[in-house]
């Protein structure tokens, strides 16, 4: 008989359940192993181990013996499996903005400014970064980096916005999970969703309207026609209330 000692994560950037699989593994060997991972990726990571036994050596036998494991994707070292769940702990707006079409329908210019008020909130209350764009005033407003680019179209303006809704509840499960496995996960779920209780419900018009208030971050930052105008980390801070409700 194989004892198969397995560790399970997700790796959200290709879509996949990975796993490292190893055999008649000593208590030692797999606390070691799971001392290397959670050190190099943080030990608020979403991993689980498994033990199984079978009669054969095989990965194909684990799959047989339990269909749970069918699908999940065998990396040769530990090297590989840390990469990969590392590559997911840093988020990008575009995380944030489909967590947030999974909840309300959005469109484009009410994303934007939904994106940006819960970097916002994030930043001041943890003085931690939500993601890692950059933020730039626009004309209507701030505008998140890889949220434009992602839903942009010809115009960008009140009218021209209002002609597409953007909402995505079906895979509404996936994408708060891909939060939850980043950095400081929980904390930032949390945050977001009493951000998104807060401003969720507010029109692109209101929303717009708050930013652009006198002394707010977008309308102290120096704004220009390029539209690449950076608002800092430390106008947010110091700013940012002037654009809460």
């Amino acid at each position: 008989m194989y004892n198969h000692c397995i560790i399970l994560g997700s790796a959200y950037s290709i879509g996949k359940r990975i796993a490292l699989h190893y055999t008649n593994l000593n208590e030692v060997e797999m606390k070691s192993k799971l001392d290397f991972i959670t050190k190099k990726c943080g030990y608020d990571i979403f991993i689980s181990t498994h033990y199984i036994m079978t009669d054969e050596e095989s990965w194909e036998s684990v799959v047989n013996f339990d269909k749970y494991f069918l699908g999940v994707q065998l990396l040769d070292n530990i090297e590989d499996f840390t990469n990969l769940i590392l590559k997911d702990r840093d988020l990008i707006g575009i995380d944030i903005a489909r967590y947030i079409t999974s909840k309300y329908p959005c469109t484009h210019l009410k994303l934007e400014k939904l994106t940006y008020i819960c970097y916002a909130e994030y930043l001041c209350k943890t003085k931690k970064k939500l993601f890692y764009d950059d933020i730039y005033a626009y004309r209507l407003g701030p505008v998140v980096s890889t949220v434009y680019k992602k839903y942009r179209k010809t115009t960008f303006d009140k009218k021209e916005d209002n002609k597409k809704i953007y909402i995505d509840t079906k895979r509404a499960s996936a994408i708060k999970s891909r939060i939850m496995a980043s950095r400081d996960g929980l904390e930032k779920i949390a945050i977001i969703d009493e951000t998104l209780k807060k401003y969720g419900d507010l029109t692109a018009s209101e929303l717009v309207n708050l930013t652009h208030r006198e002394n707010s971050p977008w309308y102290i930052s120096d704004r220009g026609e390029s539209n690449n105008k950076i608002i800092s980390d430390d106008i947010i801070l110091k700013n940012h209330k002037y654009e809460t409700i």
